[in-house]
């Protein structure tokens, strides 16, 4: 139990973009209650912040219908011992970052028993699960929106919410330093750069990760002087790393342990898995090429929920096409070096994408670490 006094709220991240969302916030947070204890589930930089986290946040980075049936059994078995320890310990406030499978119905959970729950991240009912709006209604005292068309469209369902702007679009600097970026990672300051992102979770690089390093050794045939950069989760490296040779483009491609926004930062185009990293790259105005593939039987279930015919953050905020999607079967190696490749022969174009994700950024800057705050503030005070 909390001491008097002493604010201590649990919050929930379960991958590495909303463990990066999360950092974010508890800036805010920890600024307003600089006493602020933390305990949940989180990443690198929710312990930095001094989170206790009681599980590693890895349990829960799966994504698809599939591949989450099959660690069904240990997740369920988290939320549940998760919840339990939550109400014995009772926090103040109970934040769910993002992870709305995982956190919607533990957050009714504790709702349901009187505890404050607040949604970081609107989930997204506006492009696919549309059912999802009566969990949230359900599970959420507020919800805290990152995109500037969300709190209306909870409100016609009775949800309160804040746009707070995208932490990421304060973070990301309007003019990214690519020579810089370059320097720091040791790439050549005059060359052609391709950034490679398949992806934080398990389960995408395995299904995305053979076919960029696959569309990158066609890329590097064609142009023997493209250099390549990948960023990939430390976890992971000994299954990247296996890949990579595999594909015969080991020594051409250089990992970076994280550092994906450098590596955005440095690159003249990025082959990117669908996700939030799509909007990071957008924020760094680079040219992208979305890819996604998983099981086929998620990828079915999946399509017959889509509301939107985009499934890329850029394409959906912009509402059109401003970069390729190459989803499941389209995302052959051969569709993604050439989609990669046109990038880099339209100079113009690129230009007329970069002022386009220009806009975009000054649409999703806010003070996110405050209005967070205030936001909270407020569900605190009831």
């Amino acid at each position: 139990m909390q001491q008097d006094g002493q604010r201590r709220f649990a919050l929930v991240a379960g991958e590495a973009s909303g463990d990066l969302l999360a950092g974010l916030l508890l800036d805010g947070l920890q600024a307003r209650w600089p006493g602020l204890e933390t305990v949940g589930i989180g990443g690198p930089r929710m312990l930095a912040h001094g989170l206790q986290s009681w599980w590693p946040q890895e349990k829960l980075a799966v994504r698809g219908y599939v591949e989450v049936l099959r660690h069904y059994a240990e997740i369920a078995g988290i939320r549940r011992q998760l919840k339990a320890r939550l109400l014995r310990e009772w926090p103040e406030l109970f934040i769910g970052v993002d992870a709305p499978d995982f956190n919607l119905d533990l957050e009714a959970g504790l709702r349901s028993r009187g505890m404050k729950t607040v949604h970081f991240i609107c989930p997204s009912v506006w492009a696919w699960r549309p059912e999802r709006i009566e969990k949230v209604r359900a599970a959420a005292d507020h919800v805290l929106c990152i995109f500037p068309f969300e709190p209306a469209l909870l409100a016609e369902h009775g949800v309160a919410g804040s746009y707070v702007g995208h932490p990421l679009a304060n973070v990301i600097p309007m003019t990214p330093d690519r020579a810089g970026a370059r320097a720091a990672i040791g790439l050549a300051p005059d060359a052609q750069v391709v950034a490679l992102l398949p992806g934080s979770r398990r389960s995408e690089v395995r299904y995305l990760a053979a076919r960029f390093f696959a569309a990158a050794a066609l890329m590097h045939k064609q142009r023997p002087g493209i250099q390549f950069v990948a960023p990939l989760i430390p976890s992971l490296r000994v299954e990247v790393e296996a890949l990579l040779q595999a594909s015969g483009m080991a020594g051409q491609v250089k990992l970076l342990d994280g550092q994906s926004h450098t590596a955005l930062a440095a690159c003249d185009a990025t082959l990117i898995a669908s996700g939030t990293a799509t909007l990071e790259a957008a924020l760094f105005k680079r040219p992208m090429v979305i890819a996604y593939n998983m099981n086929a039987l998620s990828w079915r279930l999946m399509q017959r929920k889509q509301l939107q015919p985009w499934v890329g953050l850029p394409n959906i905020l912009c509402r059109d096409f401003v970069v390729p999607e190459l989803l499941q079967e389209a995302a052959s190696p051969e569709a993604l070096a050439q989609a990669t490749l046109a990038w880099l022969d339209a100079p113009e174009k690129t230009l007329a994408l970069q002022q386009r994700f220009s806009e975009l950024h000054v649409q999703l800057q806010r003070d996110t670490p405050t209005l967070c705050a205030d936001a909270i503030q407020k569900v605190l005070e009831g």
